[in-house]
């Protein structure tokens, strides 16, 4: 097994730049900004429909006011992505241009639009058809939010721009320098539009629908969903937050397959979609990745180690709400071979047991989307509209991952129980003893002094950053709860990974999460033309200062020193 984790952890390397492909992150990065919308149209629909299991039906004019909020939102969710998506690769290529010499964001959000319309949208009779502005149009959202930033990256690089005398002020300056990738871009949409219509007979984006419709199947079958949740339990292992390799090249099929599903049940249809977000919130990754919780309820009431049994009882609560890094590296789990098969079997038993329930038993599958950070029991339940089946298939899976978790932390406590015995006998350290994992690839990393550091005279800002700004609120709350203890002027907040770019100079520090060490080379760049110190730490130093209010202020303070 340990050759097999060193196997693994040799290719890393490749995981990390996968990671950092631009294309997967701009669709991250989008995905989350509109991830707000998402789950506020959730809200209406839940409204809206949930009523009905009771036989209680809103007044029409009622019913129709919360489609309408609805339809405004989920229903215009290509045109909203096409302009994140964009905004979110346009920033990684000004990462790489000369600073006198960026691209303007803005102009590439406007022109994504504006293409996405022209490839997507076709005029009616005293209107536009709106069906592909919605969660059908997302294929076609992504290639233009692709091309149209590579059309401006071709000429602003290349500094073909029209230029004007220096007296013109910027801001008209910066729109005739605009104007090239601008004209080239919608014209180039334009005319392939028009061509592509006429060749195919089809919408561009009818046609690439019914391109990837095969793989959308594929990938619902039972191989399709046991590589896809296998995989992020895999890049987790090594320490790379996994979904965020993997969810976005299955995001437009997760989004389109939520709402397809809604589209069934309305129509009183038996909805059989499995890929979609509260498959993994609610099935695939019940208590965070590796589908943890119930292996950290083991750990907090019935493992014998002291560690196991101090890790699990601080872990517990963040795990019911899916954050669940405190378990992964303080356990740890990652790079730890007696962990690796239940951790990547899990989640695939998980979606597996879900899929049988939706295609054997009859089971609508998700219908609706609710913060990932509802606790998976209840997320499943509400999230498949009160399916009757959700409440067998619920505590199902809690006892199925117990059967699969149960004898691998037992072998794993029996260890650990063994090495504190020898620790108590004086016959080893227990910094020697550690964990049974190979060695990782070093991380970057800035180690805390064992020295004092005085309380700074004015006030200090730290930003702690993760995938998704869960991880990192836990030490942002503990700089801030050992700021107040010391009377320190220190504030500390978080965010998700790609928030900060345009805010780095608001801040003292800016410090990344473990798992997205991988970024850490792009934010010390970043960081450094903003004379920012920048910072992080090994997956167990990190865990150990969210519980150490003192220790995360003092490691907070030496790297502003």
């Amino acid at each position: 097994m340990e050759k097999i984790i060193a196997a693994v952890d040799k290719m890393k390397p490749f995981f990390e730049k996968v990671s950092n492909n631009p294309y997967l992150r701009a669709i991250r990065d989008g995905f989350v900004s509109c991830l707000p919308v998402i789950l506020f149209s959730s809200l209406f629909i839940l409204i809206a429909c949930i009523p009905e299991i009771w036989d209680y039906k809103w007044d029409d004019h009622i019913s129709g006011l919360l489609w309408q909020a609805y339809g405004y939102s989920m229903g215009i969710l290509s045109v909203l992505m096409v302009a994140t998506i964009a905004k979110s690769l346009t920033d990684n290529f000004n990462h790489k241009l000369p600073k006198l010499r960026q691209i303007n964001p803005v102009s590439v959000m406007i022109v994504s639009i504006i293409c996405f319309l022209l490839l997507s949208i076709e005029g009616v009779d005293k209107g536009i058809a709106t069906e592909f502005m919605g969660t059908k149009g997302l294929l076609s959202a992504f290639v233009v939010a692709f091309t149209v930033p590579n059309i401006y990256k071709f000429f602003v690089g290349r500094g073909v721009t029209i230029k004007l005398p220096e007296e013109v002020p910027h801001y008209i300056a910066q729109t005739y320098a605009d104007l090239i990738p601008l004209a080239v871009s919608i014209t180039f949409f334009w005319v392939f539009s028009f061509v592509f219509k006429d060749v195919t007979g089809m919408l561009f984006g009818n046609w690439i629908l019914e391109l990837f419709k095969p793989l959308f199947q594929a990938a619902d079958g039972y191989i399709g969903i046991a590589i896809i949740y296998g995989a992020m339990a895999l890049f987790w292992f090594v320490g790379i937050h996994g979904p965020s390799i993997v969810e976005p090249a299955v995001t437009a099929i997760y989004i389109a397959n939520i709402e397809l599903n809604l589209q069934v049940v309305q129509a009183g249809g038996h909805a059989t979609a499995i890929l979609t977000h509260p498959t993994s919130y609610f099935v695939a990754t019940l208590g965070g990745t590796g589908a943890t919780l119930m292996f950290c309820a083991m750990c907090a009431f019935i493992a014998k180690s002291k560690q196991l049994r101090t890790v699990g009882r601080s872990s517990i609560i963040p795990v019911i709400f899916a954050v669940n890094e405190p378990i992964l590296f303080g356990a740890p789990i990652v790079l730890n071979p007696v962990m690796f098969v239940p951790f990547i079997l899990a989640p695939i038993a998980n979606v597996w047991l879900f899929k049988f329930f939706v295609d054997v038993l009859g089971m609508n599958a998700f219908t609706y989307i609710l913060p990932w950070t509802t606790p998976g029991t209840i997320g499943l339940i509400v999230s498949t509209g009160f399916a009757k089946l959700s409440f067998i298939l619920a505590p199902l899976l809690l006892v199925v991952d117990t059967i699969i978790y149960y004898p691998f932390f037992r072998a794993y406590d029996k260890q650990l129980v063994e090495r504190e015995a020898r620790v108590a006998a004086g016959e080893a350290d227990d910094e020697d003893e550690a964990a049974p994992a190979p060695a990782a690839k070093a991380e970057p990393k800035v180690e805390a002094k064992p020295v004092e550091v005085a309380a700074p005279k004015t006030e200090k800002k730290v930003l702690v950053l993760c995938a998704s700004g869960a991880t990192s609120s836990m030490l942002a709350k503990a700089i801030v709860k050992g700021a107040k203890a010391a009377n320190a002027p220190v504030d500390s907040i978080a965010m998700a990974y790609g928030q900060h770019k345009d805010c780095i100079t608001d801040y003292d520090l800016i410090v990344l999460a473990p798992q997205m060490a991988s970024m850490f080379d792009e934010l010390k760049h970043d960081c450094d033309e903003k004379g920012v110190p920048a910072a992080t730490c090994s997956g167990k130093e990190y865990v150990g200062l969210t519980r150490d209010p003192a220790g995360a202020l003092k490691f907070a303070l030496e790297n502003i020193k």
